[in-house]
């Protein structure tokens, strides 16, 4: 039984997970460590504190993950559960196999954002989470398939390399398109068609994860030749217009 569940990381995603913690599973203690905040042992504890929960979300930078995973294998309780949410597959299951071995770990990728919540009033019907590879009993798997349903998340199960494959032609190519709507000074209007904007949408939840976005394409390969696809797309369009 599950009586603890520890946020390692307190950016935007981390402060997203301890709030959905205590609204769907409010009978359960969580431990949040963050480098910003002190241990006052009711919401922030110490590292240690905080590995040594039954469950132990690693919710820290991409580029971060490796060197937070050393950190804190020492400190976990042999038993504990790790929890990648990265949001790249292949690098962090690499990782974790090197690292973590035969500990219990599960790989997933909740596909939504501090953004997504808002922006849906804290209505996650729909919201996908992907779960990789793991360590875990099926059983343990399919409880947490189950329970994640009944919150209203839609749980999609594919490989490392799947995931990454899909996540280069759609959230990173969507990053890499805000990215460039921002940079350029567009804006909404008056006269807003609807398509324009879902852009802007797009463009108002991804404008401010400029490190998410570096990181997703250092640790994505296939983000590379989604870049060359969309730059040659991009001259076919223009000569289009003669």
């Amino acid at each position: 039984m599950i009586r603890t569940l520890g946020i390692v990381g307190y950016g935007a995603f981390g402060t997203l997970l301890s709030t959905l913690a205590k609204r769907f599973v409010p009978n359960i203690d969580v431990r949040v460590y963050s480098l910003r905040k002190e241990p006052d042992g009711v919401t922030f504890f110490s590292l240690a504190d905080t590995a040594s929960s039954d469950v132990v979300v690693l919710a820290v930078p991409i580029h971060a993950f490796e060197n937070k995973l050393k950190e804190i294998l020492p400190l976990m309780r042999t038993d504990g559960i790790i929890v990648d949410v990265a949001t790249v597959k292949a690098h962090t299951v690499e990782v974790l196999r090197r690292l973590a071995g035969n500990r219990r770990w599960i790989a997933t990728h909740p596909m939504w954002g501090p953004e997504s919540y808002k922006k849906k009033h804290g209505d996650v019907t729909g919201f996908r989470v992907v779960i990789t590879e793991h360590t875990l009993e099926i059983q343990d798997v399919d409880a947490l398939s189950r329970f994640l349903s009944l919150c209203g998340f839609t749980v999609v199960s594919m490989n490392a390399d799947q995931h990454d494959i899909h996540l280069a032609e759609t959230l990173f190519l969507t990053h890499f398109i805000g990215q460039i709507i921002a940079r350029s000074g567009f804006d909404r209007t008056p006269i807003d068609t609807a398509s324009f904007g879902y852009i802007m949408d797009a463009v108002e939840s991804v404008k401010n994860d400029e490190a998410l976005f570096r990181d997703v394409f250092r640790y994505n390969p296939y983000c590379k030749e989604v870049l060359e696809r969309f730059g040659e797309g991009e001259e076919a369009v223009r000569k289009l217009l003669g």
